[in-house]
């Protein structure tokens, strides 16, 4: 059985920050973004960045490139494809909310006063 503490691709992918961190980098077009941008973007810190995009890139999905003292990362040709398809994924599941939420009661029963 899977297990989120595996390190694998699954593993990485089913999580909201790495989901977060590619599309991010997909928005970016085919400009390089600066590391500590990203961070802010997704709201997470620069260190665990720096680790997700470390297994991004062994993953093959990104690449780094420094000018000078700062760190710029992008996508590889597969990480653009693979960014494409976790964008459907996360549209997909945003509608399947809308639609359970919509079907949910407007308004929770009110609980009785003690």
């Amino acid at each position: 059985m899977w297990s989120e503490k595996e390190d694998t691709a699954l593993a990485l992918f089913l999580r909201e920050k790495p989901t977060k961190l590619i599309l991010s980098l997909k928005a970016a077009d085919k400009k390089p973004k600066y590391v500590n941008r990203i961070s802010k973007e997704i709201d997470c810190t620069y260190s665990h960045i720096i680790r997700l995009l470390d297994k991004l890139q062994a993953l093959g999905l990104v690449k780094f490139m420094k000018v000078k003292r700062v760190k710029y990362v992008e996508l590889t040709e597969m990480g653009k494809d693979l960014a494409i398809e976790l964008e459907s994924v996360v549209r997909r599941l945003s509608k399947i909310q809308e639609v359970n939420e919509a079907k949910a009661p407007a308004h929770a029963p009110k609980k009785a006063e003690e």
